[in-house]
C-alpha cells in the first residue's frame, strides 16, 4: 500500500519561507526564527520566535504563518505558539538569509 500525500517538515518550512517578517525582508525560516515544527497527520504545532519579544508585529507574523500553512491541501489545523527561550540573535540565520542582508563573510 502506498502511503500517499504525507506532508513533512519540509513540506511545513517550505510554506513557511512566504512569510515574512515585514520590518526585515527575510522570510522567517532563514530569520532563524522557527525553533521546531511537528507534523501529526494533518495537525501541525509550530514553535516560532521573534527578533525580539516586544515585536509589535508579533501576532500579524504568527497569523501569516497559520494561514499559510494551512493553504497546504491536506492539512486540517495549525498551532503557532510564541516562545522566546532561547532569545532570537542574529547567529540564528541562515546563511542564505545573511547573503541576503549581505552579512556574509
Amino acid at each position: 500500500m502506498a502511503e500517499s500525500n504525507l506532508i513533512t517538515e519540509e513540506d511545513v518550512f517550505e510554506a513557511l519561507r512566504d512569510v515574512y517578517d515585514p520590518e526585515i525582508p527575510i522570510n522567517v525560516v532563514d530569520l532563524g526564527l522557527i525553533y521546531e515544527c511537528k507534523v501529526d497527520g494533518s495537525n501541525v504545532d509550530i514553535q516560532m520566535t521573534l527578533t525580539f519579544p516586544g515585536c509589535g508585529m508579533g501576532p500579524h507574523i504568527a497569523q501569516q504563518a497559520e494561514w499559510r500553512v494551512l493553504e497546504i491541501e491536506e492539512i486540517d489545523k495549525v498551532n503557532v505558539e510564541m516562545v522566546f527561550d532561547p532569545p532570537w540573535n542574529p547567529e540564528m540565520i541562515s546563511e542564505d538569509g545573511k547573503a541576503q542582508l549581505g552579512m556574509d563573510d
